[in-house]
């Protein structure tokens, strides 16, 4: 018997697909064209595939480096440097994406220095509690964070020192009559008032601002920062502000003509531009508050404690309120803003005369979210470790009762263990060190924070290779493979020394994984 040939009509198949003798020409023009629109998907399937397979092909040589480290340690200004080092062109076309999130941290800080002083009933006493004998809800405050009510130790504070405060007392102002004179904390507080009803509609623009950025969604804890952000939120701000209307993406070839002119093409975002106008408006209010002497004050007894995004935004309220203002790049380096889950970046680098892609991995920090670090840890040839050691004075914001050296200790020691990355490349930066100097030279005690540090001279030197050497230590006991630990003191917001470690941290990249895999 003869074995049916795939082609043959006695093949069963064939036989099975072969149109029925009544079939009309209407149904004949119906079948052919769903075939015809298989067979197109089916090619489309298979350039998919080829491409993806072209892909993987090049990726192998790819660099995959993951940016690590608590929130707030300063890893999204790193991958800014990376971005202006190696992609400036895009760091310009998200300048006005950025002008948003700079009016959300001058709103945000607004609200955050009024709350305080809200807290403290718009006074500070020069008689008043020592820190160790604080409420825990008074030392949330003093750290940074705001009690959803203050403290009832903190009000009985103010009370008390109002009425018992001789200092308050040595100078006075005529009133509006010239018959009574109150006392300059009494005229303090009430100035404060003042600026707090002329504030007050920016202050409630904070919420607005803050849906522009998130697209509205709201993450449980979001810390100081007020905000988190995913991946791509440039672009969406912009789709936020025109009511999420789509718009036909171009393609590849016209992409970067058409990012170019975003700002020509698209509209201002009315919202944006209200703030703005709000801003010029207040520029006297809000400079009147930040040099007010009872802000000062509360700055200089650490009741009032700010990020160095805050305060760079409020000493330079005047040109940031400017109707023509245009976010610098030293702007942009400091605007803060919380990364949720994982951004991508991607940056060709060159070396020895070879180009190299670079996956630049930069990861949400806080406890929440670490988990969503691990799927990248499987492929990863670098990481650099982001640690803030300016934040010995510092606590949690998700845990008040840690401190945030201690926390960036325990997270770099499961770096170190953590049987996936025990080939990896490993980085670290001890950031902010120019906040470190601001704080020592203001007097702040390592050792009040930190008991361990003992009666160590309280200077710059000794403490920064106090905190290295505890890394190191961390670093040495969970190193079987005996890999190198490269450690840079860095502050990622000065643009020059940072390149200049990102040149070096390129190189040892190379020396110590590209080499093996034949591209140096």
């Amino acid at each position: 018997m003869r074995t049916p040939s795939l082609y043959s009509q006695d093949d069963p198949i064939t036989i099975a697909m072969k149109p029925p003798s009544t079939e009309t020409d209407e149904e004949r023009t119906a079948r052919l064209a769903a075939e015809s629109e298989a067979k197109r998907i089916s090619e489309q399937i298979d350039e998919e595939l080829r491409e993806e397979r072209e892909r993987l092909r090049k990726r192998k040589g790819d660099v995959k480096l993951l940016l690590l480290g608590q929130a707030e340690s300063g890893k999204s200004t790193l991958q800014k440097q990376f971005q202006l080092m190696y992609k400036p062109n895009s760091l310009d076309q998200e300048r006005t994406s950025w002008k948003t999130v700079i009016y959300f941290n001058v709103v945000h800080t607004l609200k955050h220095i009024l709350t305080t002083l809200e807290a403290w009933d718009d006074v500070l006493d020069d008689d008043d509690i020592p820190d160790d004998t604080t409420s825990i809800s008074t030392k949330k405050l003093m750290r940074g964070g705001i009690s959803d009510q203050p403290s009832p130790s903190a009000s009985l504070i103010s009370e008390t020192a109002m009425q018992s405060s001789p200092a308050s007392l040595a100078r006075s102002e005529a009133s509006g009559s010239g018959n009574h004179s109150v006392s300059s904390k009494e005229s303090g507080a009430q100035q404060i008032a003042s600026l707090r009803r002329k504030l007050s509609p920016i202050i409630a623009a904070e919420e607005q601002l803050a849906d522009r950025l998130s697209g509205g969604i709201n993450v449980s804890g979001s810390g100081k920062g007020g905000v988190y952000v995913r991946s791509g939120w440039q672009a969406r701000t912009i789709e936020n502000a025109l009511g999420k209307i789509k718009t036909k993406r171009p393609s590849t070839a016209t992409d970067k003509k058409a990012r170019d002119s975003v700002s020509q093409d698209i509209p201002p975002d009315p919202l944006v531009q209200e703030i703005g106008r709000m801003l010029e408006v207040s520029e006297a209010d809000i400079r009147a508050l930040w040099n007010h002497p009872t802000v000062r004050a509360m700055i200089a007894k650490r009741r009032l404690k700010l990020d160095e995004w805050s305060e760079f935004f409020l000493k330079h309220i005047s040109r940031v309120s400017s109707p023509d203002y245009i976010p610098t790049t030293d702007d942009i380096l400091h605007a803060r803003i919380q990364t949720m889950g994982v951004a991508e970046h991607i940056f060709d680098v060159n070396i020895h005369g070879k180009s190299v892609t670079w996956h630049l991995y930069d990861v949400g920090g806080a406890r929440g979210q670490r988990h969503s670090w691990v799927p990248y840890f499987d492929d990863a040839n670098a990481i650099i470790f982001v640690a803030p050691v300016s934040a010995f004075d510092q606590y949690l914001e998700e845990d008040p009762r840690t401190n945030r050296i201690d926390d960036s200790l325990q997270l770099f020691t499961q770096i170190c263990s953590n049987a996936l990355l025990k080939n990896v490349h490993l980085v670290l930066f001890l950031n902010k060190t120019d906040l470190l100097k601001a704080k020592l030279e203001q007097g702040l005690k390592v050792r009040k924070y930190i008991t361990s540090f003992g009666e160590r001279s309280n200077d710059y030197e000794t403490v920064v290779q106090y905190f290295r050497a505890h890394f190191l230590q961390v670093h040495r006991r969970n190193n079987e493979n005996r890999r190198v630990l490269y450690t840079h003191f860095t502050s990622v917001v000065d643009t020059k020394a940072t390149q200049r470690i990102i040149g070096n941290v390129r190189d040892s990249i190379f020396r110590g994984y590209l080499q093996s895999a034949a591209l140096v």
